[in-house]
């Protein structure tokens, strides 16, 4: 049988639906090794014209070794016909499950979106070499920011069944997952067009045996309601959530179509933070209008935040979307200096928090071993590194540990 590789770019989502790719790929073998594959199967991300210049590269570098190229994902609807010369296939979100006929066709193809409310129907058995899985819970946006192509890419939000996701929970399990993370392309939306919400849907998954832990993919402010701060303080839960923000100042979250504005995004923050969450969040520095004066404010706001991670952008062009079109470009050197500004911020902020909880025992999910040491995430979403005179594995508590810069340094007899 030909072996497949796939290359996935992106989100958590799109490591997802490569997993939904290879549980339906029944008649070819499926390597992790690139050099062996006869076939490449590219999951595309599209979010930035820098991600789309990398796939094209990945192409580039694939195509002199004369494999077999399939393309996929979120860049085949904004970028597939450019790609489709550089191709034998492509194919969109919609199609994924139809991967092993789409694998056998003998002449080359091209398909072009049919169905955008399509939903799978895959479970996947496994995630391979993890003790941890992605989950996704719905698919699709709403919302319409003015940088984000996303929602062009993914349509409209929709969620898939809850009985399902308890199935896909429960079947991972099984196969020893003890950590799932919620995901989707908006997953506070779950449950807005089924009459629930991802805090019912949480509630239920925790009563799957096995589950240790429960992580929560990104949210959006306005989708923490009531419901949802009232299951904070259950122990399934991680210590830990992302709330997207995307700026601190409300002339530019405007300006980028944000519903969220500064002060109820402070009061929110300040009320999870007092439940003892740390808390990150996505950061776009350089968006055009952030000029000096609007900068100044929003580093100044952005202090009185207690954030404790930090997943930063400087602003990229999306070709189709509204923020493309604005001319008040930001200086490239000036948005590097904002962001290592912000970096240097929250990783202050970090390690502050986790010396106020230096007297909190961690529970780490061990993921690696290197150097002698053990490294995973504690509930606080930090990286742990354990030293052990025996191996260690799964969950694992700690309380001899110290605070380094990075990250916390533990041991166990």
């Amino acid at each position: 049988m030909s072996k497949v590789f796939f290359k996935t770019f992106g989100c958590r989502t799109n490591f997802f639906d490569t997993q939904v790719m290879k549980e339906n790929l029944k008649d070819f073998t499926i390597t992790y090794d690139e050099s062996e594959a006869q076939i490449i199967v590219i999951n595309s991300c599209t979010v930035t014209n820098g991600a789309d210049s990398g796939v094209r590269q990945y192409i580039n570098k694939i195509k002199k070794q004369g494999k077999k190229i399939y393309f996929t994902g979120c860049g085949a609807k904004t970028q597939g016909q450019q790609i489709a010369p550089m191709v034998f296939g492509i194919f969109q979100h919609e199609q994924k499950e139809q991967i092993n006929a789409l694998l056998k066709q003998e002449t080359p193809f091209f398909l072009t979106s049919e169905n955008e409310k399509h939903i799978d129907s895959t479970l996947v058995s496994e995630f391979a070499g993890r003790n941890r899985a992605f989950i996704k819970i719905q698919e699709g946006c709403d919302f319409a920011c003015s940088y984000c192509i996303i929602p062009h890419t993914r349509g409209r939000a929709r969620s898939l069944p809850q009985d399902s996701i308890l199935q896909q929970v429960k079947l991972l399990a099984d196969s020893g997952i003890q950590e799932i993370v919620l995901t989707g392309t908006n997953m506070g939306s779950y449950g807005k067009d089924t009459q629930s919400s991802v805090a019912q849907l949480i509630k239920a998954i925790a009563k799957t045996p096995n589950i240790r832990r429960i992580r929560i993919g990104s949210l959006e402010p306005s989708q923490i309601d009531e419901e949802f701060l009232e299951i904070l303080g259950e122990s399934f839960l991680e210590r830990h959530l992302h709330i997207a923000l995307q700026h601190s100042h409300n002339k530019m979250l405007e300006i980028m179509n944000r519903i969220n504005r500064f002060e109820e995004d402070y009061k929110l923050l300040e009320t999870i933070a007092n439940k003892g969450f740390a808390i990150g969040t996505d950061y776009i520095v350089g968006h055009p209008g952030e000029s000096e004066k609007i900068w100044q404010e929003a580093y100044q706001n952005l202090k009185t935040l207690p954030l404790t991670h930090l997943h930063p952008f400087i602003y990229s062009p999306r070709n189709g979307t509204p923020s493309a079109q604005l001319q008040e470009r930001i200086n490239g050197t000036l948005a590097k200096s904002r962001l290592h500004q912000i970096k240097t911020l929250i990783e202050d902020k970090n390690r502050q928090f986790r010396i106020q909880h230096s007297q909190d025992p961690l529970s780490v999910l061990i993921e690696q071993s290197q150097d002698g040491a053990y490294i995973g995430l504690d509930q606080f979403f930090n990286r742990t590194k354990i030293i052990a005179d025996t191996p260690i594995e799964g969950f694992v508590t700690i309380t001899d540990y110290h605070i380094a810069q990075d990250c916390n340094i533990g041991r166990l007899p």
